[in-house]
């Protein structure tokens, strides 16, 4: 697995585990290998012009993922030994307004980071919470993802 960290902001984060739990979930997907993708931590700033850009919502938003595969649950592509790598796309996460919101929520700002981290992944994954189906299936996965790591979801 192959996962690129960007940290371009000034909140305090634990890049290493943010990399290393990534790469779990990556694994626990069992996904290819030589599959790729990129976290990257930015601030408030940022975040809200790729918001307004990229989603037409005004103002910053703790998580947002860029797929670049067209991918669904659990159905992993399958690649010849040839073909280039599995890029799966980037999860954008916003430490700062991460904190706010697990402030505003009572929560552990950690826990609350690495479920984003999870749920940015799932959605490069082709996850989804369009309708309650999906979003059964998606809070499922994530749960068991962060009990991997002993934290707690949502």
């Amino acid at each position: 697995m192959s996962v690129y960290l960007s940290d371009e902001q000034a909140h305090p984060v634990d890049g290493p585990l943010i990399l290393q739990f990534a790469e779990r979930v990556l694994c626990e997907e069992n996904l290819p290998a030589n599959t790729e993708m990129a976290v990257l931590l930015v601030g408030a700033d940022e975040m809200a012009d790729y918001n307004e850009r990229f989603m037409a919502r005004t103002g910053p938003t703790d998580v947002l993922a860029f797929p670049v595969e067209d991918l669904e649950p659990g159905h992993i592509p399958l690649l010849m030994p040839e073909d280039p790598p599995l890029s799966l796309g980037d999860v954008f996460l916003c430490p700062s307004e991460i904190h706010a919101r697990a402030v505003k929520e009572k929560r552990e700002p950690e826990d609350l980071l690495f479920f984003l981290v999870a749920h940015g992944i799932l959605h490069l994954l082709g996850y989804d919470h369009e309708d309650e189906e999906q979003d059964r299936l998606m809070a499922r996965r994530e749960e068991e993802l962060l009990d991997l790591i002993g934290r707690r979801p949502m």
